[in-house]
């Protein structure tokens, strides 16, 4: 018997409740409520003063499971301590008009994150151009045996999708490249990781708990296709998995690629789709 933990929230584009600390188990009987295991992010906000704070506070209280938040005013960063998906955060910190960057979150090697892109063409063009950005999961190892995952999508056909995590990381031809359903070395692994439903908008949202250790999926291809195989050809995005920095091991201001500050090239994220 597969050891995948069958919670799992769908939600629409549209939605911004966070499921919080109390998360439904999905069986046959009826549903139980468990705890899951708190974790700790931090966050850039471009906040100036007292009052910046007192409204963020405001709105993160009314956001379930989060348990505790710091603020420090001189480098702009919030710390929070909560089971409450970093996507559901960052839109309360940004339902008061305030931006907001995820820095790091959980634990030293327990976070990745994963870009979801279009597949590249097959007969790539003269001139070579980025694959628009479709969305983006990010995966938080609350323990041995829970991950957070926290997917959101956009600009994608309305419909219903599923994510699945796949043996190759090898995308250069899309799905063919990336190999079968990754099921684990012992294959006692639930690959598929949950479904999704696009709204009219094209945007969509996945909170769920998988139980992988964040180490077994990076390096290996995420991909998030229609159930209506009619849709294939247009719904169809993917990305490989990548370790992202846990709390206080992003001191970053500017980077030393481009010479972006943080909020520039956060606002280049925004404008590729990826927030």
């Amino acid at each position: 018997m597969s050891k995948v933990l069958l919670r799992q929230t769908l939600y629409t584009g549209a939605a911004a409740i966070s499921t919080g600390a109390l998360y439904y188990t999905l069986t046959s009987r009826s549903p139980s409520k468990m705890t899951l295991p708190p974790y700790q992010a931090i966050f850039a906000v471009d906040m100036n003063c007292d009052a910046c704070t007192k409204d963020i506070s405001g709105a993160l209280s009314k956001l379930p499971g989060i348990q505790n938040t710091q603020f420090n005013l001189r480098d702009k960063l919030l710390t929070t301590t909560s089971t409450a998906p970093p996507s559901s955060i960052i839109s309360a910190i940004q339902s008061t008009g305030r931006a907001a960057i995820l820095r790091g979150s959980g634990k030293m090697s327990s976070a990745a994150v994963c870009i979801l892109e279009t597949p590249p063409p097959s007969t790539p063009p003269p001139v070579p151009e980025p694959s628009p950005v479709r969305g983006l999961a990010r995966l938080i190892e609350l323990s041995d045996s829970i991950t957070l995952l926290d997917m959101t999508l956009t600009g994608l056909p309305k419909g219903i999708y599923k994510a699945s995590i796949r043996q190759s990381g090898d995308i250069s031809r899309g799905a063919q490249s990336m190999a079968g359903v990754f099921t684990g070395f012992e294959n006692d692994r639930k690959g598929e990781l949950g479904k999704l439903e696009v709204d009219t908008s094209g945007r969509a949202q996945l909170t769920s708990e998988v139980d992988w250790r964040v180490w077994e999926m990076v390096g290996r291809g995420m991909l998030v296709e229609p159930v209506e195989k009619d849709k294939w050809r247009q719904g169809v995005v993917m990305g490989v998995v990548a370790r992202s920095a846990g709390v206080w091991e992003n001191e970053k201001v500017i980077c030393g690629c481009s010479g972006k500050t943080v909020w520039e090239e956060r606002e280049e994220m925004v404008g590729r789709g990826m927030l």
